[in-house]
């Protein structure tokens, strides 16, 4: 299937890519017509980039409703999903558990067991 080639493509440009360590952004190896990508385009930048949707690719080929059933899959990945739900959870439960702050003294380590600064 078409769509089947394009994701191919689409993880062999992300797993080929050249890693610009001075100007911190990557950039494609090769050309990759398909996907409309020529060879030594900047893929992925550390600032003010608009990085490349493969959502975007399937709506150039396709209507937006087919590559939305197309395209499949939520949009973000892992990492939002966590952002998103696990640490709004995790902050919940934290903020009902909160225990009286102990006094300063009480944890601080006595000098000489207890007795204080002995000079001879």
């Amino acid at each position: 299937m078409f769509v089947e080639g394009l994701r191919e493509q689409w993880r062999v440009l992300w797993r080929t890519r050249f890693d610009d360590k001075i100007r911190a952004e990557g950039v494609a190896r090769k050309a990759y017509p398909d996907l409309f990508v020529d060879r030594g385009l900047v893929i992925i930048a550390t600032r003010d980039f608009k990085p490349l949707s493969f959502q975007e690719i399937l709506e150039r080929y396709f209507p937006s409703q087919v590559a939305d059933i197309v395209g499949g899959g939520p949009r973000g990945g892992v990492r939002k999903f966590i952002r998103e739900y696990i640490r709004q959870l995790a902050a919940g439960r934290k903020n009902d558990r909160k225990t009286p702050p102990k006094p300063k003294l009480a944890r601080l380590q006595l000098k000489k067991g207890g007795r204080g600064w002995l000079h001879a």
